[in-house]
């Protein structure tokens, strides 16, 4: 079946005590659900050309905009911990009327709170797909990771990857510098995919002082180790835990952020039932620059629904 790239989505909002969240949504009301969970310096945009091929599988695609992206609204709160990801995407599953049947699909920050999701004892997901960035569980107790000095080895790369979370830290100084964060971070990070059309999508997001603000605080409320408000207390404690459901890890070769490598970590800390694969040629927004084979794996792995 011809997939309908241009097929455009419909809206979704889902009120909240805390943020106002609007997800874009593809496919059929009363079919199985996919959420996807977009990542950083992403929006919901970014499952624009894996959607059409889930929906050709029968799925129904909802991907929200991220607490703090517009449209969505920036938080009450000032909450921007991963429980509050996790309680956004469980509002809007309910918002959107689970069917028993549905699966969470995270990628970069989507993939942490897909992660804690996939690591609940209650999870109302039956599968889960975490891309791009490795489930925390997988290096927990650090001193019981297989290799742990193939693993140290690769943190003085690692760490100058990632220059961006520690200088999100300081004072007054990140807050000014969107303009030139979201495209260097791209262009790194995809180093293969023209992202002219993404980087103004996630500027119009993200570009506006207080949506800045909101993103550089996922980084700030996770590094510095704050306590979340209690209503999301009981889930935030999961996102760290062992993953339960069976699970698609999937990583870039190309991956500018984070190597390839961690793969081989990953793989063997996953629950019964899942795999970790390595997609060739694709960097970190794979789901943009290898949607047709980041689809079918998604595909391959959660079913075509009947």
């Amino acid at each position: 079946m011809a997939h309908q790239e241009t097929t455009e989505p419909r809206w979704l909002d889902v009120p909240t005590p805390d943020v106002h969240l609007r997800a874009m949504t593809w496919g059929p009301d009363d079919a199985p659900i996919a959420l996807c969970l977009h990542g950083f310096p992403d929006t919901a945009h970014g499952w624009r050309k894996v959607a059409p091929r889930l929906v050709d599988a029968g799925w129904r695609v909802v991907a929200p905009f991220m607490r703090g992206y517009a449209p969505s609204s920036t938080s009450v709160d000032g909450s921007y911990h991963v429980g509050a990801l996790m309680d956004d995407a469980l509002r809007v599953l309910d918002a959107a009327g689970p069917t028993g049947r549905d699966v969470v699909v995270g990628h970069d920050w989507g993939a942490i709170a897909g992660a804690g999701l996939a690591a609940m004892p209650d999870s109302p997901f039956g599968k889960a797909v975490i891309m791009s960035v490795p489930p925390a569980g997988s290096f927990r107790p650090l001193g019981q990771v297989p290799d742990a000095g193939k693993l140290a080895a690769h943190l003085p790369r690692q760490l100058l990857r990632s220059w961006y979370i520690m200088y999100f830290q300081l004072p007054l100084l990140p807050e000014r510098s969107a303009s030139w964060v979201v495209p260097r971070l791209w262009r790194r990070w995809s180093p293969s995919y023209a992202a002219d059309e993404d980087v103004a999508l996630v500027l119009d997001a993200i570009g506006a002082q207080d949506n800045w603000r909101a993103a550089l605080g996922y980084y700030r409320a996770t590094i510095r180790g704050s306590t979340p408000p209690p209503r999301y207390a009981e889930l935030h404690e999961h996102w760290l835990a062992p993953l339960r459901l069976p699970t698609l890890y999937l990583h870039g070769a190309e991956d500018g952020c984070a190597s390839a490598d961690y793969t081989r970590w990953v793989e063997p800390a996953l629950p019964p039932g899942s795999r970790a694969e390595v997609v060739d040629g694709a960097g970190h927004f794979m789901q943009l620059d290898r949607p047709d084979d980041v689809a079918r794996r998604i595909v391959d792995f959660v079913g075509v629904v009947g």
